[in-house]
């Protein structure tokens, strides 16, 4: 069960970097083996919301497609992702945005996940490992082309 968390500084506001990890509709234009992204449903209620989204990932031939709820909570600067169907066991995502002393923000993401198949989990698992570890440099890189 691969388990990766970071807790990144970056120059840009925490309200700046969680609308940059919102916005999942850009994520094939930026992050790292995303193909595809289709948000599914939407939904608003108390200032929060709720998304069902597909994601396609891929690295040459392989392709593997999973869908996730998505909370967006805004006033609380937290995103959390469940997992609903695809080719793992379990998908476990949270981010966080937090004001830093020095101006800027510190990022908190997280994520733990098991491939059901361990045929699977040995052709994609170091690919995933790999790009997981990606994630916050491209936010990072995408927010510094957004908000220089």
């Amino acid at each position: 069960m691969p388990q990766f968390e970071t807790h990144r500084p970056v120059p840009h506001s925490p309200d700046q970097m969680f609308d940059l990890v919102a916005d999942v509709e850009r994520y094939p234009e930026f992050l790292p083996l995303c193909n595809a992204l289709t948000v599914r449903s939407r939904k608003e209620r108390d200032g929060k919301t709720l998304l069902v989204a597909d994601m396609t990932v891929g690295y040459k031939a392989i392709r593997e497609t999973f869908t996730t709820q998505v909370l967006l909570n805004k006033a609380e600067r937290a995103i959390d992702v469940k997992y609903i169907d695809g080719p793992f066991k379990y998908l476990d995502n949270r981010w966080r945005f937090q004001p830093a002393e020095n101006g800027g923000s510190v990022i908190d993401f997280f994520i733990d996940y098991e491939f059901k198949s361990r045929i699977l989990g040995a052709l994609m698992g170091s690919m995933f490992d790999r790009a997981f570890r990606m994630f916050t440099d491209a936010f990072e890189t995408r927010a510094n082309k957004i908000y220089a």
